[in-house]
C-alpha cells in the first residue's frame, strides 16, 4: 500500500484504487446497471409503440418523427440539470429523484388520450432520463479501482443496451393496439428500481471527501470499502483538488481540458446522431428492406447484442490505454451502415444490424468511461452531463434527419449516408481526442 493504514491520514483515490473489486463494488454497479436499463428501455419505448401509437391517432408514420425526438430535447435539460445536482448535492440524491421522475411520467404516458399529451409526457419522461446516465457514470467511476475502471462503467452502462432491447421484444408479442403496455412496464420499472437505490446505493465516497472530510459517512463507507483493514476511528481524508467551488462551465476547459472538452462534445453528437438515427427508425427501415414487422424487431434486437460485446470489448483496450479503438470503432461504423443500406436479404440484413450496434452503440457503451475518467471529481457529473447534454443535439437530429429522408421517399441505400458521414466526422475529432486524453489512461 502507498500509506500507513493505523496513520490518521488516507489518501481516498489510492484507498478506492488498491480495493479488491467486491461485493460493496458489484452493488454499485449491479444498480447502477438496473437505472441503465430503465433508461435504454424508456428511451426505446417509443420506437416500439410507434405502429400503436400511428394507428390510434391516425398519424402518417413519418409524422411520428418529433415524437422521438422530443424525449431527447427533455435529456438536453435532464443532463445537463441533473448533472449540477450530482455535482452539488450528491450522485444518490439525483439518481433517486430521476428515476422517480421517470417513473411518474412514463406511468403517465401510459394514459395519454392524444399525440400532443403522450408529446408533453415524452418531454417531461426525457427530462429524467437525461439525469441518470451522467450520476451513475460518475458514482460507479468515483468506486472503481483505475485498474478496471472502463470495464465497470461499460458493464453498469450496458444496461442501457439491454433495456433498449426489451420493448421490442414485447412488441413483438403483443398487439399493436397494446401499445399503452410498454409504458406501463417502463414506469413500473425506475419505481421499483429507484427502492432498490434507496436502500442499497452508497454516495459516492470521493464527492463526500470533496464536500466535507470530516464527514461521518466516509468513515462507515471506508469500512465497506476495505473491510480487510483496520481503519482509525477519526483519520483524516485527503483527494487532489480538495477546494470545492461552486461549478461553472469555464471548469470544463480548464488546462488540458479546453482541447479534450470540445472533442468529447463533437464525439457525443456525432455518436448519439447515428445511434438515435437507427434506433427510432431501424423497425421502419428493416420492415422497409423487405422484413415483416416481427423479422424486424427480432433483427434490431440484433442491434442491442452488437452494443453489449462491442460496449465490453472497447472498455477492455481503454483500461490497457488503447484509445486508438474510439476512432478505429466510429470508422467502422460508417462501413456498417453503408452496408446494411445495401442489403435486402434477412441474414445479410441481421448481420448489417449487429455491426451497426457492434461499432455505433458499442461505441456509446465504451466512450462514457472516457468521459468520466477525463474529468475530475468535482466537475465529473456536470461534465458528462454537459457531453450528455449536448449530445441530445445529435440526438434529436438523428430521428428528425431520418424522417425527413423517409417523407422525401429518398432510396434506402443513402438515406444510410446520414449515420455513416456523422460517425466519420466523429472518428476524425476523437484521433485528435485519443491524443489529447492519453495521459488520463493507464499504460500498459
Amino acid at each position: 500500500m502507498n500509506y500507513e493504514v493505523n496513520s490518521q491520514t488516507i489518501r481516498i483515490t489510492e484507498f478506492v484504487d488498491e480495493q479488491k473489486i467486491g461485493r460493496f463494488i458489484w452493488t454499485v454497479v449491479f444498480i447502477g446497471f438496473l437505472c441503465q436499463l430503465c433508461d435504454g428501455y424508456d428511451l426505446s419505448a417509443a420506437a416500439f409503440a410507434a405502429i400503436g401509437i400511428a394507428n390510434e391517432f391516425g398519424i402518417e408514420r413519418h409524422a411520428l418523427a418529433p415524437l422521438f425526438s422530443v424525449g431527447l430535447f427533455g435529456m438536453l435539460f435532464g443532463a445537463l440539470g441533473f448533472g449540477y445536482i450530482g455535482d452539488r448535492w450528491g450522485r444518490r440524491v439525483a439518481v433517486l429523484s430521476a428515476a422517480l421522475l421517470c417513473s411518474a411520467f412514463t406511468l403517465l404516458s401510459a394514459t395519454a388520450e392524444s399525440f400532443f399529451t403522450l408529446m408533453v409526457f415524452r418531454f417531461f419522461t426525457g427530462i429524467a432520463l437525461g439525469g441518470l446516465p451522467a450520476n451513475t457514470v460518475a458514482l460507479t467511476a468515483e468506486y472503481a479501482p483505475q485498474r478496471k475502471r472502463s470495464l465497470l462503467i461499460t458493464m453498469m452502462f450496458v444496461g442501457m443496451t439491454f433495456g433498449g432491447a426489451l420493448p421490442g421484444q414485447l412488441g413483438s408479442v403483443i398487439h399493436p393496439a397494446q401499445w399503452r403496455l410498454i409504458f406501463t412496464i417502463g414506469g413500473l420499472a425506475p419505481l421499483a428500481t429507484a427502492f432498490l437505490a434507496y436502500f442499497f446505493l452508497p454516495e459516492s465516497i470521493k464527492f463526500l471527501v470533496v464536500r466535507n472530510p470530516h464527514d461521518p459517512q466516509i468513515v462507515k463507507l471506508a469500512r465497506r470499502i476495505r473491510p480487510e483493514l483496520n481503519i482509525p476511528v477519526d483519520p483524516r481524508f485527503q483527494i487532489h483538488h480538495l477546494a470545492e467551488k461552486k461549478f461553472h462551465v469555464g471548469q470544463l476547459f480548464e488546462g488540458n481540458l479546453r482541447i479534450i472538452t470540445p472533442l468529447i462534445w463533437v464525439m457525443s453528437i456525432t455518436n448519439l446522431f447515428a445511434n438515435f438515427f437507427m434506433n427510432s427508425w431501424m423497425p421502419t427501415l428493416l420492415h422497409s428492406l423487405g422484413m415483416n414487422p416481427h423479422q424486424a424487431e427480432h433483427a434490431a434486437s440484433m442491434y442491442y447484442l452488437g452494443g453489449v460485446l462491442g460496449g465490453l470489448l472497447m472498455s477492455l483496450m481503454l483500461d490497457r490505454g488503447r484509445l486508438w479503438v474510439v476512432p478505429l470503432y466510429m470508422a467502422l461504423g460508417a462501413v456498417a451502415a453503408l452496408f446494411l443500406g445495401q442489403q435486402t436479404h434477412s441474414v445479410t440484413l441481421a448481420l448489417g444490424v449487429f455491426a451497426i450496434g457492434l461499432f455505433i452503440l458499442g461505441t456509446q457503451s465504451g466512450t462514457n468511461a472516457l468521459m468520466a475518467v477525463c474529468y475530475p471529481t468535482q466537475i465529473r457529473a456536470s461534465g458528462t452531463g454537459w457531453a450528455h447534454g449536448l449530445g441530445r443535439f445529435g440526438a434529436m437530429a438523428g430521428p428528425l434527419t431520418g424522417g425527413q429522408l423517409i417523407r422525401m421517399h429518398v432510396h434506402m441505400a443513402q438515406i444510410f449516408w446520414a449515420p455513416a458521414i456523422m460517425s466519420i466526422i466523429g472518428c476524425l475529432a476523437t484521433i485528435w481526442l485519443s491524443r489529447a486524453a492519453r495521459h488520463r489512461f493507464p499504460k500498459t
